[in-house]
């Protein structure tokens, strides 16, 4: 889908408060609210809004240790990559998961409460999961940047109403 300016304006006041009011989205947007609303319906039925969140402070619940894990599997294992994303939907300690080329098949964002939770969740889930050959971490220090914006990435239409 191909976004025009507006819509692009439209998803930056979402992505910065996804909780805003119609009628207020329509006024930062420059859009009557009804024209509003049916952009950001129109956004959300064709996928490019995916959602809406709330962000929760993991430090703030008791949940202040991360780390990265590179996790390579044995190939000879029947239907590991099967087995492993089964696996990984089953533990609440992986937040995210990604295939990746490189040394490793899997790199994995993985919070526990601290450390002790964190080598129970490798030795005793981790570890023992099928086909798993390797398992290298790194823990995060602190968090540069989380809050990005992809639209940067996107170039919007010159002409009309995306779609």
């Amino acid at each position: 889908m191909t976004l025009d300016r507006t819509d692009m304006r439209i998803l930056r006041q979402l992505e910065q408060d996804g909780r805003i009011s119609n009628q207020d989205l329509a006024n930062a947007v420059a859009l009557s609210p009804s024209a509003c609303l049916r952009r950001v319906k129109l956004l959300e039925a064709r996928g490019v809004i995916d959602g809406y969140r709330c962000a929760i402070s993991p430090k703030n619940v008791g949940v202040a240790f991360e780390a990265l894990v590179y996790v390579s599997m044995r190939p000879e294992v029947p239907e590991w990559h099967e087995k492993f994303v089964e696996a990984i939907r089953e533990w609440p300690e992986v937040v995210s998961a990604q295939v990746v080329t490189g040394a490793s098949n899997y790199v994995l964002v993985v919070r526990t409460r601290d450390l002790d939770h964190y080598s129970d969740f490798v030795m005793h889930k981790l570890h023992r999961a099928s086909g798993v050959m390797s398992i290298n971490s790194s823990v995060v220090l602190s968090t540069l940047k989380r809050d990005g914006s992809i639209l940067d990435l996107v170039a919007p239409s010159a002409g009309g109403h995306g779609g």
